[in-house]
């Protein structure tokens, strides 16, 4: 609602309150850094606003009159709270210029995250983005011991007191070296890709999870030990080109080698590969200042299944 008309000039009231402490109009306007007859003229049209006499002028000062006293009496409150409404404002602005620490699954910190903080030095140029990468389980401890304001993450499950939103959605592919006799067939079934040792990602990866939790969804309930853990996709791209073993990685992450035939990509018949990359916080906590900002970007990047298909 519009504020009523004689209170929308918080400057007058709170000049008034320097002439009750300072005794003159003219220290008042020296201490809000105004000309004397700025002052004046202010003061003037306050009274007029409100109606009555406020000042009592004289030669040696001026002094509040009975009804300045009580004007004076109501505004002290309001300007305080009117302070603490800048104070909270600074706040808020401060917040969005301080450094944003992001951790990040290795799929989404190499191929999602640097177009999502290009876009967010657009309406945030003030803040240092730190990043951090590692597994999925890496990245919720960090956002849960409070070192990250803002995690991503490819795990199929949420850990409990996380809060999450799907920002973008992924595809697992099973790949192979030319000289692998699955690349000639291009196909295997999910028993027989379950029940073959794979190049993998350690425990706690998401990429990992995410490719026995197709396993058990299809109804394969035992999987072979891996024939080799890495940490890195970059290693395990190298595995397999090198034909140590097949290995399970995100689409986005064999693009490249899937267009130059250093890898194949080889159908998992009867299994979905699909998957949600989320965003996660605190839960119980909103998301503010660049936090909030990057959470908008990497959510309007979204893309649907039925649009990529």
């Amino acid at each position: 609602m519009p504020l009523p008309s004689r209170v929308t000039d918080l400057t007058s009231f709170d000049l008034l309150l320097s002439v009750a402490e300072l005794g003159s109009i003219g220290r008042a306007a020296q201490a809000h850094g105004m000309s004397q007859p700025s002052a004046s003229e202010r003061l003037r049209t306050l009274e007029a606003r409100v109606g009555v006499t406020l000042l009592e002028r004289t030669p040696r000062g001026a002094k509040l009159t009975t009804a300045g006293q009580l004007v004076a009496g109501w505004a002290e409150p309001v300007l305080a709270r009117a302070a603490d409404l800048d104070a909270g404002i600074t706040t808020l602005r401060a917040d969005r210029q301080c450094h944003l620490t992001v951790a990040a699954s290795l799929t989404v910190a190499e191929y999602l995250l640097p177009a999502w903080l290009i876009a967010l030095r657009g309406v945030s140029a003030d803040t240092a983005t730190v990043l951090t990468a590692g597994n999925s389980a890496y990245v919720a401890d960090k956002v849960l011991a409070g070192k990250a304001a803002l995690g991503f993450i490819e795990s199929i499950d949420v850990p409990p007191g996380l809060a999450s939103r799907v920002v973008a959605e992924d595809e697992l592919v099973l790949v192979v070296a030319p000289g692998h006799p699955w690349a000639r067939r291009r196909r295997v079934s999910a028993t027989r890709a379950a029940a073959t040792p794979l190049v993998s990602r350690e425990s706690g990866s998401g990429t990992r999870q995410a490719w026995e939790h197709a396993l058990l969804a299809a109804g394969v309930t035992s999987s072979a030990e891996p024939l080799l853990e890495m940490s890195s996709t970059t290693a395990i791209k190298a595995a397999a080109t090198g034909g140590i073993g097949p290995a399970v990685l995100s689409v986005r992450a064999v693009a490249a080698d899937l267009a130059t035939r250093a890898l194949v990509r080889v159908e998992v018949t009867g299994l979905d590969l699909h998957r949600d990359l989320r965003a996660v916080w605190p839960a119980g906590q909103t998301p503010r200042g660049p936090a909030a900002d990057l959470l908008t970007i990497a959510t309007r990047s979204l893309t649907t299944r039925a649009d990529r298909r």
